[in-house]
């Protein structure tokens, strides 16, 4: 029975998709699909070591040496970019003179997918590479599914956190995310100035405009309040009216008055709505942390308090600092 070597090359090709021919003097005879797509063809009359630098073994240096590690393993590397190591083993061609070389990528498969856009239609059905490339598919597919869902639920949680800690008609802090900031503050023992602003006629405007009307009053306040803070200030609604601003390392009185004036001055705007004008003001009062020995949230909230009804008393529509009244006490 006669074997012909071209229908050997093509079985070869599908059985042995990395494999090389390899004449006497250790030039490439026939290079399998598989190589070729790696090295980009051109593989045909090269000899052997102008492709592949043999790691290993060490004492192997000339091609009649090569010839010789029938059966052993062989270490070896593409000399050209990104130099991707393959394993080998050599067999003597059993239909004449030269090899047989057989290679894998063993670990530096996932590199060398990545590298030459391989395939699993690129290995031999029964090569176990197919099924570790269905394992790291699948894999990361799972982690992708993973990734996914976690931050569907960091967006859950931030919602959920957000909402905790937001006041939903204006979104500004509401009263929980203020007394855990203004806590933080405390322990932090950082200089700060603490503002508490109620809202003049606001129950007139609910009563004779509606409550409609009221929201859309305390929404246009909210946004005046934070276009007049900074970014690291703190505005909270903690009542029906009622706001808190805390000003984080600010404790200059002079600034502290011109924030208090421009707010004032802004929200004594009239407010437009469905036609009509909402008319009110707000009262304030101020406290700063430097004035305390030990500044407490008992202390902080209740001076400031004081300070907004002098406001009231005095005729509205202005700020109070706490320090200012007779006879104040620092706690």
């Amino acid at each position: 029975m006669t074997v012909q070597v071209a229908p050997l090359a093509e079985a070869l090709d599908m059985l042995c998709p990395m494999h090389l021919h390899l004449d006497a003097g250790g030039r490439i005879v026939h290079a399998g699909p598989t190589l070729c797509k790696v090295l980009s063809g051109g593989l045909v009359g090269r000899e052997f070591t102008q492709v592949f630098e043999l790691e290993r073994p060490r004492k192997v240096r000339t091609i009649a040496q090569l010839l010789q590690t029938a059966g052993q393993k062989l270490h070896l590397r593409l000399r050209t970019p990104p130099h991707t190591r393959v394993k080998a083993v050599l067999a003597p061609h059993p239909l004449g003179s030269g090899a047989l070389v057989d290679m894998s990528f063993g670990i530096s498969i996932l590199d060398a997918v990545r590298d030459f856009t391989l395939s699993s239609a690129d290995f031999a059905p029964t090569d176990l590479t197919i099924e570790m490339l269905y394992l790291v598919e699948a894999k990361s597919a799972a982690m992708e599914a993973s990734r996914l869902l976690n931050e569907r639920l960091q967006d859950a949680m931030l919602r959920v956190e957000e909402q905790a800690y937001s006041d939903t008609l204006t979104g500004l802090k509401n009263r929980r995310a203020f007394d855990h900031l203004l806590g933080h503050l405390l322990e932090g023992r950082q200089d700060f100035a603490l503002m508490q602003l109620d809202l003049d006629f606001f129950k007139q405007v609910n009563d004779t405009l509606g409550h409609a009307a009221g929201d859309h009053v305390l929404q246009t306040v909210a946004a005046i309040m934070r276009e007049e803070t900074r970014g690291d200030d703190i505005v909270a609604r903690v009542g029906g009216d009622e706001f808190i601003l805390v000003f984080p390392g600010l404790v200059n009185r002079s600034r502290l008055d011109e924030v208090a004036a421009r707010l004032i001055e802004r929200i004594r705007e009239p407010i437009p709505f469905a036609g009509k004008n909402a008319a009110i003001s707000a009262s304030g009062g101020v406290v700063r942390s430097v004035d305390y020995i030990a500044p407490t949230v008992d202390a902080l909230l209740g001076d400031a308090d004081t300070a907004l009804y002098a406001s009231k008393d005095a005729g509205r529509g202005r700020v109070t600092f706490h320090l200012d009244l007779p006879k104040s006490r620092s706690a």
